[in-house]
């Protein structure tokens, strides 16, 4: 006996007559339920779908996307069907290797090129081609360019000792530049933290062999200028580093925060001891020359009383009695027949009261 098979027709061995009067295998539509990953209609029988299935649903098949349901992604293609992929890569090919191996270097710069990560050779100023990267790589730096390092940065405070035991608050400003691109590039792992350390370094060093006081005046700080520079320079060629330092300028020199105000007392009490130095060496060479003209002036006299002894001794008292007495009240008159002594201050005063007399009685009447 024939059953009933659930995906559409007879199960059964020779039930189904192909030549009968009753309806055909072929003729009928399946029956049961219908598989969704397989296309509608056909009289093939129904199947579970596998990988094959999906795949040629979704990327088309043995034709290429291009029959019915064929959805895959295809570039468009040259005339005469070949392809574009190799234009593009030669394109992307020349713009590595034109963007990678061409370099210009500027009049202030200079290059070092290195070949798998080692020193190879250096760049002047001009057009130059390397190896695509990565298999050279180049680094360029402006070598005329001169740099600054302020010590301390902001506004933190620097204390050094000098040479007489004090501390001073310094700031100054090292100017440097690149002698050696190569040494500074692989001889030095930071350049500008050692640029600092020798600086402060030498700056200690040279701030100990001067005075506070010497610390504070410009020729004192123009010297440890001098010689922090020239330290400076011995500390880096030993190290090889490639760098020329062009100058020092010292910015502040200050005492501490925290004695400020002493100093500050201290210096007004040495400024007042300066101005009396000052007012009493004035009045010493005041008092010098005015002993120098007197001594010139009595030279000159004595010379003219070598030459004429009675005369000039004449002269000399005349010229002592007009002196003193111009001084004093009393008038002296030697000539005879007039009397030796008049009390001219007297009789004046006498005449002054005769002469307001009047005046005083013409008020009472």
């Amino acid at each position: 006996m024939a059953g009933k098979n659930p995906w559409g027709g007879t199960s059964g061995g020779g039930s189904d007559d192909s030549s009968g009067g009753g309806n055909s295998s072929g003729s009928e539509k399946p029956k049961g339920p219908r598989n969704p990953w397989l296309p509608g209609g056909g009289g093939e029988p129904r199947r579970s779908a596998n990988v094959e299935d999906i795949f040629k649903r979704r990327g088309g098949g043995q034709g290429g996307g291009g029959g019915p349901g064929g959805g895959g992604f295809k570039l468009p293609e040259r005339p005469g069907g070949k392809s574009w992929v190799p234009i593009i890569i030669g394109l992307v090919v020349i713009a590595w290797v034109g963007t990678t191996s061409l370099h210009f270097i500027q009049p202030k710069e200079q290059a070092v090129v290195t070949t798998l990560g080692k020193f190879s050779r250096t760049f002047s100023p001009g057009t130059n081609w390397t190896l695509p990267w990565p298999f050279e790589q180049v680094q360029v730096e402006n070598i005329s360019e001169v740099r600054a390092v302020r010590i301390p940065g902001g506004e933190a405070e620097k204390l050094i000792l000098t040479g007489d035991q004090n501390l001073v608050d310094l700031s100054y400003l090292i100017r440097w530049n690149i002698k050696d691109l190569t040494q500074f590039k692989f001889r030095l792992a930071e350049p500008i933290v050692t640029v600092e350390e020798v600086a402060e370094a030498a700056m200690r060093a040279s701030v100990a062999e001067k005075t506070l006081d010497e610390t504070f005046s410009g020729q004192g700080r123009a010297e440890i200028e001098e010689r922090v520079k020239n330290r400076m320079q011995a500390i880096l060629d030993t190290y090889k580093a490639g760098i020329a330092v062009q100058g020092v300028e010292i910015d502040k020199t200050d005492p501490p925060s925290k004695v400020v105000e002493a100093f500050k007392d201290v210096s007004a009490a040495e400024q007042d001891a300066d101005a009396a130095r000052n007012r009493a060496r004035a009045a010493a060479q005041q008092i010098l020359a005015r002993a120098e003209g007197e001594t010139t002036a009595f030279d000159k006299v004595y010379e003219e009383y070598r030459l004429a002894p009675e005369v000039t001794r004449q002269r000399l008292y005349y010229e002592t009695m007009e002196r003193v007495l111009s001084e004093t009240d009393t008038t002296v008159v030697e000539t005879q027949g007039v009397t030796t002594y008049l009390p001219l201050p007297e009789i004046k005063r006498r005449a002054q009261q005769r002469s307001a007399a009047p005046t005083v009685s013409a008020e009472g009447q």
